[in-house]
């Protein structure tokens, strides 16, 4: 199956080290690419809906819902879309896990461009995305996964959502001002004090928290950061970059984290 290379709307950033990834890999450091299995993926169903909030039409990807199966929400890394989820091979990787026993579930993904899922995106989820699902008779989410940019969404879309669980991946976190203004995402620092995971880790509640992340990612400072400050219960940092062959390698991980927290396993 497609492997890590065609990966790249997983949401990358520039290598720190010199030589890259693939230098990286030689030295060890990075672990093996993660691989999508061989097996019949779950239904997929692709709409164009309108959101208001946004004010553009976008995908919504429905994958492996149904009527009373609990919803988990995907939120992409920056420069992808919701179709990434797709060629992460999420519909495959719903189907394995379904086979080794786990809880079924539904993953729902949509658009967010690239403003790391505040203001208008994050009122699109709050207010648009659940009047979407109902209308496809589906439960509004009650867990999210997140990768890079994403997962910095996941968790400030638990501040507004009851959510069960939240597993994020390489997450696109930022310790200072000034490693946030480089994003050019935030329009000063007080926009970004308001909306940055890492200064609210105690508003979310009784939300089972899941964090995953390389240790030769960028972002691993802010993640263990954010591990001490929030006490997840699961803190899995290892060998791995911000690439698409780690995050293709700890999704199942992330997936199965979510699905035993939306079923009370």
């Amino acid at each position: 199956m497609a492997g890590a290379a065609a990966l790249t709307g997983a949401g990358m950033v520039t290598d720190v080290l010199p030589g890259g990834p693939g230098l990286r890999r030689v030295l060890g450091l990075t672990g093996p690419d993660g691989e999508i299995p061989e097996v019949p993926p779950e239904k997929v169903v692709t709409d164009r809906v309108r959101s208001a909030a946004r004010g553009v039409d976008m995908d919504l990807v429905v994958v492996g819902a149904a009527p009373g199966r609990p919803v988990c929400l995907a939120l992409h890394g920056r420069g992808g879309d919701a179709r990434s989820f797709l060629d992460m091979g999420v519909p495959r990787f719903l189907t394995a896990l379904r086979r080794d026993g786990a809880p079924p579930f539904g993953i729902v993904a949509v658009d967010g461009g690239s403003t790391y899922w505040i203001d208008d995106t994050l009122r699109m989820l709050r207010d648009e995305l659940p009047v979407w699902l109902a209308e496809r008779a589906l439960p509004a989410p009650t867990a999210a996964v997140g990768i890079s940019m994403g997962a910095f969404g996941s968790l400030r879309y638990a501040r507004e959502a009851d959510l069960r669980a939240v597993a994020v991946i390489g997450p696109a976190l930022f310790q200072d001002w000034a490693d946030a203004k480089a994003r050019d995402v935030f329009r000063d620092e007080g926009h970004w004090l308001a909306n940055e995971p890492l200064r609210h880790t105690g508003d979310l509640g009784n939300t089972a928290l899941g964090v995953w992340c390389g240790t030769e990612d960028p972002f691993v400072g802010a993640a263990r950061e954010f591990v001490r400050k929030a006490r997840p219960d699961v803190a899995a940092i290892g060998p791995g970059a911000h690439d698409g062959g780690y995050f293709l390698r700890v999704l199942p991980d992330a997936l199965r984290f979510v699905g035993t927290r939306l079923s009370g396993v």
